[in-house]
């Protein structure tokens, strides 16, 4: 299994013969994140949808221990999530770890060719179908690691069952944030649903504001603007490099070998009561195999 010291002090052979599957790993806290795997030793199976980003990125680990493999990939449909879980099964014989770090925030409400809301689809709907697609590989894997970066916007949001996609009026930071809170939630619920014996554990992370990332860039002008603005503000923001580290901590330290339904930054943080909910955290699964076309009937 993972072998990573909470400091990140280890040699780079430690996470040697281990496969990372890191989605958003062609640029921002992904792209740092999956550099510093494949100094460590592990097989990172990077997932984006610029082939030019992502190849940079791969050939960037060439003079490393490990390897950085580009699979170009748009995750907003479920075609394209299924093509990609098959993708990555007919690439590798064993995924230890599963993270899910891409995201978006939309600046208007555009729907998927699934008629899915991009951001409820490209952050939430892709990482639920994606572990499902995944499961058993992670499983055979064993123990092996779920990964999900959420945010700490998730507590201004709700799960309006009634309008989930935004139909009635749209806000692009409210979608976010709601994106964000299915993220926890999903991961809770997926913690509890997990057999006590399946080797596999749930974790989310919020890794703080980060100005620099191209999270925002399909965002409303205002929105780009406020978040430049507010990157100025000393103490204000997170860096690349610190939130890289949070995501690498769910993803290899031993704290989080068998350690599972946590949410984390800088420490383990108490999410939001709407993400802690039984009955919350249980319709969602639901409406989301629905809306994904699966059985909600997994694990």
């Amino acid at each position: 299994m993972l072998a990573f010291e909470e400091s990140g002090t280890v040699s780079p052979s430690d996470l040697s013969g281990e496969t990372v599957v890191l989605t958003g790993g062609t640029s921002g806290i992904g792209r740092a994140a999956a550099t510093e795997l494949a100094a460590r030793g592990a097989t990172v199976a990077i997932v984006g949808r610029d082939r030019s980003r992502g190849e940079a990125t791969a050939a960037e680990a060439d003079a490393l221990d490990g390897d950085v493999r580009f699979h170009r990939a748009d995750l907003a449909t479920r075609a394209a999530v299924r093509d990609l879980a098959a993708d990555l099964r007919g690439s590798y014989d064993r995924i230890d770890v599963l993270a899910h770090n891409a995201g978006l925030s939309a600046g208007s409400r555009t729907e998927t060719a699934d008629g899915i809301e991009l951001t409820l689809a490209v952050n939430h709907l892709a990482p639920y179908l994606l572990t499902r697609e995944l499961f058993d590989r992670l499983a055979a894997s064993a123990p092996a690691r779920v990964v999900v970066t959420a945010s700490d916007l998730h507590r201004r949001a709700t799960l309006d069952f009634g309008d989930l996609q935004f139909a009635d009026e749209y806000d692009p930071l409210d979608a976010y944030a709601r994106s964000k809170l299915a993220n926890v939630a999903f991961i809770l619920e997926l913690a509890d649903r997990l057999p006590d014996d399946a080797g596999i554990t749930a974790n989310c992370l919020h890794p703080g504001f980060v100005p620099s990332t191209n999270l925002f860039r399909d965002a409303a002008l205002r929105t780009r603007l406020a978040v430049r603005v507010a990157g100025l503000v000393p103490g204000v923001g997170t860096t690349r490099r610190a939130a890289a580290d949070r995501l690498l901590r769910l993803i290899a330290a031993p704290g989080y070998a068998d350690r599972t339904g946590r949410y984390v930054g800088e420490e383990e943080l108490t999410p939001a009561d709407a993400a802690t909910n039984p009955e919350t955290r249980e319709r969602l699964w639901t409406v989301s195999a629905d809306l994904v076309g699966v059985d909600p009937d997994w694990p």
